[in-house]
């Protein structure tokens, strides 16, 4: 058979205020847009997976929604979703259908509404792909007619022997930066987020051997890759952590992850991070409020037990000579009208090297989406396009829908400005020329980010 697998891209608000401010600016979308110019591991697994004897090409949508005339002509394509794009992914799929190309969708909004997608698709995969995708794949071949395909069904994957992602497809493409998974999961259990949904696994760490077989693997795509681990928290086992970063210092790669405040607690892990060329982590501060974060994270109250000493994790991991990307959720339930005034007052006191503005975003299966919806919360239901993390398609509990709408756009028009920026990263700078005798510029320091 000839495959496609087919990488949705960007992410797009529809607020037209945000539209007008300019969702360009840095640090709004700055973030996503970078998500977004990443291909999608997901897919380069399930290459890696497909059985031998077919043909496999990776395709994205172009900037305009279209897709490639070269879909029409596969067998089979598969499209992986996340919500904000969960009914594009549908448009498309019932186009390649009328066409007579069969369809599989996947991926993390699939997984939380199978029926929903079975509308739309020839195939529906449930979880994580990697241990399904060669069984449905020789099945179709058959012309099976099983149609919803469940990972629970099958033996887990093993996070251990995963192959090496097919980085080789993307050879006709101007990637600079490209996705290496080191762990899968996250130990907590946060309300909002939507990784969890699918992944229903413990937290899994990788052998640092096959990451570091991953990155040898996109190092003879490109001469100077930026690599995105593309992990929910990375750093949770300390001991393992320093060993992966001992083990990149010299392959001498620049590189972003994502990681929890706990990474601020060991001198030593931030020491080697730094040797190691991390140029920045995003981390989820949620909000500066600490009573905000009472009860978000459902296992261990993990966020609220963090939330004091937040302020001075952030300073400590910036005095190592790496950039923390802060994140935070404007609208939790505890939010009121002064949560615009507190993260601006904390991005300044942190000299916040960048900052993420989200709002509280209910993505379908998860326990936040559930309770608002019991609650008669939610504005639009169904309105998966809205998932965006930055249109507001809930009622705030202590602000109107509007103060909650004109507090993002005020932080947006002050966070962003040049003057605004420069204030916060020029001490991190100043700092990386005292204490590490740094004679990068910022521009050549922050290459890739």
């Amino acid at each position: 058979m000839k495959i496609g697998l087919l990488a949705l891209s960007g992410i797009r608000a529809y607020d037209p205020e945000l539209l007008r401010l300019g969702l360009t600016l840095p640090g709004v979308l700055e973030r996503g847009r970078v998500v977004a110019s990443l291909p999608s591991l997901g897919l380069l697994y399930l290459a890696a997976c497909t059985p031998s004897g077919h043909q496999v090409r990776y395709f994205e949508t172009e900037s305009d929604r279209s897709i490639p005339d070269e879909l029409f002509t596969c067998d089979l394509v598969a499209i992986n979703t996340f919500s904000a794009q969960a009914l594009e992914a549908y448009a498309i799929s019932d186009r390649l259908r009328a066409a007579g190309v069969r369809t599989a969708l996947g991926g993390l909004h699939v997984s939380a509404l199978p029926d929903e997608a079975l509308a739309h698709a020839d195939f529906v995969v449930i979880g994580e792909g990697e241990n399904v995708w060669p069984i449905l794949v020789r099945a179709v071949t058959r012309g099976t007619t099983q149609r919803l395909w469940n990972a629970a069904d099958y033996p887990p994957v093993d996070a251990r022997w995963l192959p090496v992602p097919r980085y080789d497809l993307l050879g006709s493409h101007a990637y600079q930066r490209f996705p290496v998974q080191t762990t899968r999961g996250c130990p907590w259990r946060c309300d909002f987020c939507a990784s969890n949904v699918m992944l229903q696994q413990p937290y899994r760490k990788r052998p640092v051997a096959e990451v570091v077989r991953d990155i040898r693997a996109v190092l003879r795509l490109r001469k100077r890759p930026f690599i995105e681990f593309a992990d929910d928290n990375t750093f949770v086992d300390k001991d393992w952590g320093k060993e992966l970063c001992r083990q990149l210092i010299p392959l001498r790669v620049k590189w972003f992850t994502e990681t929890d405040l706990s990474v601020a607690d060991d001198t030593e892990l931030l020491q080697l991070m730094r040797q190691a060329r991390c140029r920045q982590v995003l981390i989820g501060l949620e909000s500066p409020d600490a009573t905000a974060l009472d009860g978000i994270e459902l296992k261990a109250n993990f966020k609220r037990k963090r939330a004091g000493g937040a302020l001075d994790a952030v300073r400590r991991i910036q005095a190592h000579g790496i950039t923390v990307n802060g994140c935070f959720i404007l609208g939790l339930d505890r939010h009121t009208p002064d949560i615009f005034e507190q993260v601006w007052e904390f991005a300044q006191q942190a000299n916040l090297y960048d900052v993420q503005l989200t709002v509280l975003t209910p993505f379908p299966g998860t326990p936040l989406h559930d309770r608002l919806l019991a609650e008669g919360r939610i504005l639009q239901p169904g309105r998966w396009d809205l998932c965006t993390l930055f249109d507001v398609n809930f009622q705030p509990r202590h602000m109107t829908v509007e103060e909650l709408r004109q507090g993002l756009y005020w932080l947006t028009e002050r966070l962003y400005t040049d003057d605004a920026q420069r204030q916060r990263r020029l001490p991190f700078f100043e700092n990386l020329w005292k204490q590490h005798d740094e004679e990068l510029t910022p521009e050549q320091f922050l290459a890739g980010i």
